[in-house]
């Protein structure tokens, strides 16, 4: 037998040497588009235009400051150069999104006042609440209503049962007093002073019966009070005020002028429905007002009717 190489031997006899190959696992190689907790593929990010978002942010900034900003000012809150932001500006000044005043600030224009203005119409603000009402209602099985100001009462537009519907004599269309309902508080606790005070001599010269909370009725001047801390709070709770099984918690919207648009009212049996500070039900509520509150760039104005 002729001898042959070693290369020649391991080819034609292969030999096992004592080591076995383990492709490495996937924690150390781990791909940044797939989502390995929920087994699904990300979708990768999207690429945008960095100098266009960096002429809205300088848009954002001048849009939040109440008076008009100086070029050192926006550059040390934008972290930009003032070389690299006067390119910026120049832009924003030759379309009209901005305007510089006669103390060298920057303010907007009218260009922007033209986009503020058409997206304003395009807001519809009871068509949003009715939206988040319906997710209210279903994250919280809980019975939900809508209710707006017709000038001297609430009315019902908008009552969603829950599961095991409340039992209430309410329905859609229903007119509600300002005394004896949550979101009746609620629009009362905003009006102007002298509105709110001639709704308050008019109802406690006869009162059919008196305001109550927290297990007690009260007179004007507590009722008074009880107002203002529902406007400072926008918030209103009954536990078993009128009901003694059901407890009742409203909040409301506000528009961009200040103004109350609508206010939403959770209502549930006392024995599962925890509305006090700190629970889930109550904080659903109010995340669900402000959401609406926010897409309509509505703030309430507390210092004008105190």
């Amino acid at each position: 037998m002729s001898p042959t190489s070693l290369s020649e031997q391991l080819t034609c006899h292969p030999i096992r040497i004592g080591y076995e190959y383990n492709p490495p696992s996937k924690q150390h190689y781990r791909d940044p588009a797939y989502d390995y907790k929920n087994r699904k593929k990300c979708q990768p990010p999207r690429q945008g235009i960095g100098s266009l978002e960096i002429g809205l942010r300088i848009l954002d900034t001048i849009a939040e400051s109440p008076r008009p900003v100086t070029l050192k000012n926006l550059s040390d809150r934008l972290s930009l150069s003032p070389s690299r932001l006067h390119k910026y500006l120049v832009s924003l000044l030759r379309m009209g999104h901005i305007a510089h005043d006669t103390g060298n600030g920057y303010t907007l224009g009218r260009s922007c006042l033209t986009l503020g203005v058409a997206a304003i119409r395009r807001i519809d603000p009871i068509r949003l609440v009715f939206s988040v009402a319906e997710e209210l209602n279903k994250a919280s099985n809980r019975t939900v209503s809508v209710t707006i100001w017709n000038g001297h009462a609430l009315l019902v537009i908008k009552w969603l049962d829950s599961t095991s519907p409340a039992a209430v004599n309410i329905r859609l269309g229903l007119e509600l007093s300002p005394f004896f309902s949550v979101s009746g508080r609620i629009f009362l606790a905003s009006l102007p002073h002298e509105r709110r005070e001639e709704i308050l001599e008019q109802f406690f010269q006869h009162p059919p019966a008196l305001p109550r909370h927290g297990g007690r009725a009260l007179e004007r001047e507590q009722f008074r009070q009880h107002l203002l801390q529902v406007r400072n709070d926008n918030l209103c709770c009954f536990y078993g005020d009128y009901l003694p099984d059901l407890n009742v918690a409203g909040s409301a919207i506000y528009d961009i002028n200040g103004h109350i648009s609508s206010a939403v009212s959770l209502i549930g049996m006392a024995c599962d429905t925890d509305i006090t500070s700190g629970s889930p039900l109550r904080q659903q509520l109010i995340t669900c007002v402000q959401k609406v509150t926010d897409e309509i760039c509505g703030q309430p104005q507390l210092k004008r009717h105190a």
